[in-house]
């Protein structure tokens, strides 16, 4: 009895020395919940658990549902943050000047997966903070044309291209609209989020070396009265005018001849308007510059700066966003891939109305005068000025003189000072 008393503890020993020794490290991963809890589960399970089986490394994703941001910065802060999680370019640097954000370019040197030249440009940029990189975008969005061909067709007007500036666009709207009073040339979102990608063409720029922004500056001024000049000569409508929410809800609509939209749309057109024959092409040049302006909307993994498991954790991420990884996103038409060398992908050569515009899409992140969709620490309040005066001046109760001097007088005053 003695003996097997002995043999049942050195079995128990060795059992948990054993456990000991083998025990995964599980790296913990933060994100949205809703349908990208669905896409990052998938993502673990087809691209990184069959990769780590091997490596003692586990993965567990930890869905954040309302208020993220929030939620990120309490949990970093007192320090039961996740390994790795979600930072939207708009407002990241809000976190990384925090120092909440360990810096990756270490990382990036010692990895075969991962290198900082094979990702687009711009997207590096918008994770940049004083010199070194914290962020790796897993995919990205830009802004492109979208135009409803059955419109053109009807009105026997060339589809636009991208040899088009905002003045050959708006002949060719003004000639659709010509040919029905119901027919509208534009969906006119009143907001910065479109609007700017057309100041950024002018080579304007929100922040100056100062740190300022100048809304009265000549080149964003003559942006600002091409966009809202659209609505005044009858070539295009604030969404909110025929009952839509947003610029792919009134494009929907049929009698909408062109929107300004990211790949996002796509989705809901296949869902909502299925037999809409449609085309995308790149956003039209400032006839000024003889160039286009964009914006970078991203949403990139970082690294808690108080990681036990920083190895591990990076080692996730080169997976989260390796190629076959970024493929299969691109495939499921949920976004484009964020690396220069998937530019070539056989995808964008499928005759589809969809693989052509998310091909436009991807060209659009550095195709231009092209910046990250961010404002430093102001986060959406910088946008709100511009915002009212864009709605101010569509619905007609302001110039746009009057609207622009009061939105330059609310930055300087509540919220840049």
């Amino acid at each position: 009895m003695k003996k097997l008393l002995i043999f049942m503890l050195m079995m128990l020993f060795v059992l948990s020395v054993s456990t000991i020794s083998f025990a995964a490290t599980d790296v913990r991963i933060s994100g949205f919940g809703g349908i990208d809890q669905n896409i990052v589960e998938e993502l673990i399970a087809n691209f990184v658990e069959p990769e780590l089986q091997d490596e003692g490394i586990t993965v567990s994703y930890e869905p954040v549902a309302d208020n993220y941001q929030s939620v990120l910065l309490n949990s970093l802060s007192a320090g039961t943050g996740a390994d790795l999680f979600y930072m939207d370019i708009f407002w990241a640097q809000n976190v990384i000047s925090k120092g909440l954000v360990e810096p990756l370019d270490g990382y990036m040197k010692e990895s075969d997966m991962l290198a900082k030249n094979d990702i687009i440009n711009s997207l590096v940029e918008g994770f940049t903070y004083q010199g070194k990189l914290y962020g790796i975008p897993k995919d990205f969005n830009s802004l492109a044309l979208f135009y409803n061909k059955d419109l053109f067709d009807v009105a026997g007007v060339e589809y636009p291209n991208r040899d088009d500036t905002w003045k050959t666009l708006e002949e060719k709207l003004a000639a659709v609209t010509a040919v029905d009073d119901e027919f509208i040339g534009m969906a006119l979102q009143p907001e910065y989020a479109r609007m700017g990608a057309f100041a950024y063409a002018n080579r304007w720029d929100k922040f100056d070396d100062q740190g300022d922004t100048d809304l009265l500056d000549e080149r964003f001024q003559n942006a600002f009265a091409w966009y809202t000049g659209l609505k005044d000569k009858g070539l295009g409508t604030m969404p909110a005018d025929i009952g839509k929410g947003w610029g792919g809800g009134a494009f929907a609509t049929g009698k909408v001849a062109t929107c300004i939209e990211g790949a996002w749309i796509l989705g809901f057109l296949r869902d909502q308007a299925p037999n809409l024959q449609y085309g995308a092409t790149l956003l039209p040049k400032s006839p000024i510059t003889d160039q286009r302006g964009n914006f970078i909307y991203t949403v990139a993994w970082g690294m808690n700066k108080e990681s036990k498991n920083k190895e591990e954790a990076f080692r996730v991420l080169e997976l989260l966003t390796s190629k076959e990884a970024q493929q299969w996103v691109l495939e499921r038409g949920l976004a484009i891939p964020s690396r220069k060398s998937l530019a070539d992908n056989p995808y964008f050569d499928k005759d589809t109305a969809e693989a052509k515009a998310n091909k436009v899409v991807f060209e659009g992140a550095s195709n231009g005068h092209v910046k990250p969709f961010s404002f430093r620490d102001y986060g959406g309040e910088w946008m709100e000025p511009v915002n009212t005066a864009l709605n101010e001046v569509m619905s007609g109760q302001a110039t746009l003189e009057e609207a622009l001097k009061q939105a330059q007088e609310r930055l300087e005053e509540d919220i840049m000072n």
